[in-house]
């Protein structure tokens, strides 16, 4: 029985190896976006692609990560939404017990805008009325898989040029990939040195998803 029972933890303990690194946890990120070929990943995550490969390797073995192939390309994906939920609850779990972390955290949200206050049910409201517009700052094709609702797409690296398309008399409330993701914060930053009233959703399409919110696919 014990060596049955030190199989079964043995067997648990694959997962925690297979996130106990930092770029394996940035890689599952980008995934809960989109999926995505291993040039791509290794550019995002800002490795190379035979580092970006061996980690994807031991995210295969854990079943977190599953590919497809499309043409010449191989395309690495989450293994279902389950795991996306397991990224949210983890990193919530560190945020929650981190004060290393929170500090880390406050110094990247500190609006003082109380759009906290208005919560994620009243944004969607306001969305949904054209009140407050809510902008989708990461790459296009991850705006294409999934997006919050009545979310409109203008990635980062396109905003300042076109900035006038943007009413300046709406609010806009512009999130990224998630807490961690430093695009809507930038965003935000060049929205308001613009005179726009701009606001800085923490939260991306695996924590919307996780809380039980609406998605648009």
């Amino acid at each position: 029985m014990r060596e049955m029972k030190d199989y079964l933890y043995d067997q648990v303990a694959r997962i925690g190896k297979a996130i106990s690194s930092p770029k394996r946890l940035e890689l599952l990120e980008l995934l809960c976006q989109a999926e995505k070929p291993v040039e791509t990943l290794a550019a995002q995550a800002d490795i190379s692609v035979k580092l970006a490969s061996a980690h994807l390797r031991e995210l295969r073995q854990a079943r977190l990560v599953s590919t497809r192939r499309d043409g010449k390309y191989v395309l690495y994906r989450l293994a279902d939404n389950s795991v996306a939920d397991f990224w949210v609850a983890l990193r919530s779990q560190a945020e929650e017990r981190l004060v290393e972390l929170q500090v880390a955290m406050a110094s990247i949200v500190n609006d003082g805008t109380g759009l906290e206050e208005m919560g994620r049910e009243m944004v969607l409201k306001k969305a949904s009325a054209g009140e407050v517009l809510v902008l989708d700052v990461r790459p296009a094709d991850e705006f294409a898989v999934s997006h919050l609702p009545h979310a409109r797409s203008l990635p980062i690296s396109e905003l300042k040029k076109r900035l006038a398309e943007l009413p300046k008399e709406t609010p806009v409330v512009a999130y990224c990939r998630g807490p961690f993701c430093m695009f809507a914060k930038d965003a935000v930053e060049l929205l308001r040195s613009k005179g726009y009233r701009a606001f800085h959703l923490t939260d991306g399409v695996a924590e919307w998803r996780a809380r039980g919110l609406p998605i648009e696919e």
